[in-house]
């Protein structure tokens, strides 16, 4: 499926979602957001914004109302493809994989699982790990890597995957503050180099405030949707969000 400019990168209808026996986490969402976004998601925790996130991917689906991805459903046959940090993504920390292993898994989702890589896959591999910034640490144990260092490459697995839209779930987590100031600067550079929409989810966004070009706060619905700088102050906390 081609993306095409008119029409919008995400798009809810109506969508509202209860996890089985539970009550609802989110109710009568609708959203746009153009292509090209760097939208921030904010809220406390348990107020929906993973599961918002995880409904734009396709990896939940809506009780009531409909969930468009680059006009087609989630997760369809031709559809963009799509690069997703998931929330405390790591791996095992006894596992000697290299920088470049965890990016060129990257890939499947191009080429398939089977075979070698191809010229063109380790050129997109090489080209991804430079634009993260960890070109000198391509032959290291990920496990070598300090926290912010491990963000990076996995977010140049997920980039590796050439997507339409870049996800990422509170990626942030257990980064010091300088690590976090540097991914949001990546993340404001891969939108600006890329054109990719990034959607961020995290319970605190002070670190890309100043990155995002729209922010949405959801505690169950959407409370706030607007620029950070037209953010009411009781609200710079999304635990005081009401």
């Amino acid at each position: 499926m081609p993306v095409t400019a008119d029409v919008p990168a995400v798009a809810l209808d109506g969508v509202s979602f209860a996890y089985r026996g539970g009550p609802r986490v989110l109710e009568d969402v609708s959203l746009e957001v153009e292509r090209g976004a760097f939208l921030g998601i904010a809220g406390p925790n348990g107020g929906g914004k993973t599961t918002l996130l995880r409904l734009v991917l396709g990896l939940e689906r809506p009780t009531a109302g409909q969930v468009r991805l680059f006009g087609g459903a989630p997760q369809s046959r031709g559809a963009p493809r799509v690069g997703y940090v998931s929330q405390r993504a790591q791996l095992a920390s006894a596992t000697p994989v290299t920088v470049r292993e965890v990016v060129e898994a990257g890939r499947l989702s191009v080429r398939g699982p089977f075979g070698p890589l191809r010229a063109e896959d380790r050129a997109v591999v090489a080209r991804t790990i430079e634009r993260v910034g960890l070109a000198d640490r391509a032959g290291a144990p990920l496990r070598t890597l300090s926290g912010g260092m491990q963000q990076r490459a996995f977010i140049a697995r997920a980039l590796a995957a050439e997507p339409a839209l870049l996800a990422l779930d509170e990626p942030t987590t257990g980064v010091d503050a300088e690590s976090q100031e540097s991914l949001a600067a990546l993340l404001a550079e891969l939108r600006t180099e890329l054109g990719v929409t990034i959607l961020y989810v995290s319970h605190e966004f002070g670190a890309v405030e100043h990155v995002v070009s729209r922010l949405l706060l959801v505690r169950g619905r959407i409370v706030f949707d607007g620029a950070p700088a037209d953010l009411p102050a009781v609200w710079h906390d999304p635990s005081h969000a009401h």
